[in-house]
């Protein structure tokens, strides 16, 4: 007998929050279009001998002497700065123990990508308004990320000695007693005991001897190197959240960047634009303009010597006009329909769809109008999808519905095409959604091989 070693309205339709890339992830992470791995014992059997699990093992195992050295270097250098800061040492020693910290920051940065697979970005990099020393001396003490370093090297020595301890003893016992069968010999032979010893005192001892004794103690063990894996991934998963949330940029650094990002692809496009402009206005109307004006010369010439030929040249000139007008009409067009800003969306997406080489059923259910920007942007993102249906999905039809969920515009676009549309790099659809990813919106594809496509975009809902 034995116990223990001795002594994760319509809103069916709605893609997602902001964020979301459209291409889906697999289970356990596992990348869009892979084709999913089958396993024949559930992952509760697999975990001992996953390699995650073993990374997460390691990660605990590393963290008890990283903490533990950096923390005695936190609590010497804040503890000596601070008794300094009566002088003038005392700071710039402060400065250079937050900057250590932030050192260690980048290896713990470094160490949970490897072994965590979680992805904290680089925060911002403190720099001195002059380039001088005092000045980084100043950025570094008024930087909240490096404060926030300082707090992780003070809270994470605790905890990583918890999860050691924890982790360890787990697997550690689970895989001591799951083998036991194997190395129950070394007892008689070296100790002079019959195996462990599971109770004793002056008159009476228990050990775990019997076949059936060793059969259950590895039958624990079995159950506690199942379980160890799990115990160590919850413990982990609050590594998880002290790395990212005290050792990455803040929320408002990481808004500031995103918003930066957008401002660029902002500039890109209305660059782009007025440059499709100018070249439709200098290859189109410009240049059917031009040669109106020179028929128009050559007619006024003729009108004295030949009456009829002038006439002729006249009348074709009055055809350039008409061409010329329509070419400045879709230009406009182009540019901001009228019918949008006059009749609002069902109207003018109504105007694309009979424009369209297949028939299209739109729907439009919106009991206000969005901001005239927010309407402009879903006008030209349904014009964009159905030129791609016209030009690429050889459908037989197609459908748009349009409906307000909470506080954003939903759009999708969905056809009967032959598929495999994709918002990869350097298609139409990528520029598409750079655009709306600009205006916090989210462009999502289900367009598999052989079709139906259904594509849906999502737009923040400015009234």
């Amino acid at each position: 007998m034995a116990t223990a070693y001795g002594p994760d309205t319509r809103d069916h339709k709605a893609p997602g929050a902001r964020g979301h890339t459209g291409q889906g992830v697999g289970p356990q992470g596992q990348a869009p279009g892979q084709v999913p791995v089958k396993h024949f014992l559930p992952a509760a059997l697999r975990a001992p001998l996953d390699p995650r699990s073993w990374r997460e093992l390691l990660y605990v195992v590393l963290s008890l002497p990283l903490s533990t050295a950096v923390f005695v270097f936190a609590i010497t250098m804040t503890s000596v700065g601070a008794g300094l800061l009566v002088t003038f040492i005392g700071i710039p020693l402060l400065a250079v123990g937050l900057a250590a910290c932030r050192g260690f920051g980048v290896l713990e940065r470094a160490r949970a990508r490897g072994l965590l697979k979680l992805d904290v970005a680089e925060p911002v990099r403190v720099r001195g308004k002059s380039g001088g020393p005092m000045s980084w001396v100043g950025a570094v003490l008024k930087s909240g990320v490096s404060w926030r370093h300082l707090l992780y090297a003070l809270l994470h020595f605790p905890w990583a000695v918890f999860t050691f301890c924890v982790s360890v003893t787990f697997w550690s016992y689970g895989l001591a007693a799951l083998t036991y069968p194997l190395w129950q010999w070394v007892f008689p032979v070296f100790v002079g005991a019959d195996g462990i010893q599971l109770y004793g005192d002056r008159t009476h001892a228990y050990y775990l001897d019997s076949p059936a004794e060793l059969a259950a103690t590895s039958a624990v063990g079995l159950v506690l190197v199942l379980v160890s894996p799990w115990i160590v991934r919850g413990l982990v998963s609050v590594d998880r959240l002290m790395v990212s949330g005290l050792l990455g940029p803040s929320a408002l650094s990481a808004r500031v960047t995103e918003l930066e990002s957008d401002r660029g692809v902002v500039v890109d496009t209305a660059a782009a634009d007025l440059r499709r402009i100018e070249r439709d206005l200098h290859d189109g109307a410009q240049a059917r303009l031009v040669a109106l004006a020179m028929d128009l010369g050559l007619a006024k010439e003729k009108f004295t010597d030949d009456p009829e030929a002038a006439a002729r040249m006249v009348d074709e000139a009055h055809g350039e006009v008409k061409v010329a007008l329509q070419e400045l009409r879709d230009l406009a067009r182009g540019i901001h329909p009228a019918v949008l800003t006059d009749r609002g969306l069902d109207a003018a997406l109504s105007a694309i769809a009979s424009r369209c080489t297949v028939p299209v059923t739109v729907e439009v259910d919106l009991d206000a109008r969005p901001a005239q920007a927010i309407e402009g942007i879903a006008y030209f993102t349904v014009s964009e999808l159905l030129q791609n249906v016209s030009k690429h999905a050889r459908a037989t039809r197609a459908t748009v519905d349009v409906w307000r969920t909470s506080d954003r515009l939903m759009l999708q676009v969905t056809d009967d095409g032959r598929g495999g549309a994709s918002a990869s790099a350097g298609s139409g659809l990528a520029g598409l959604t750079g655009r709306l990813d600009a205006v916090d919106g989210v462009l999502v594809v289900n367009s598999p091989p052989g079709g139906p496509t259904t594509i849906t975009a999502e737009l923040p809902w400015r009234g």
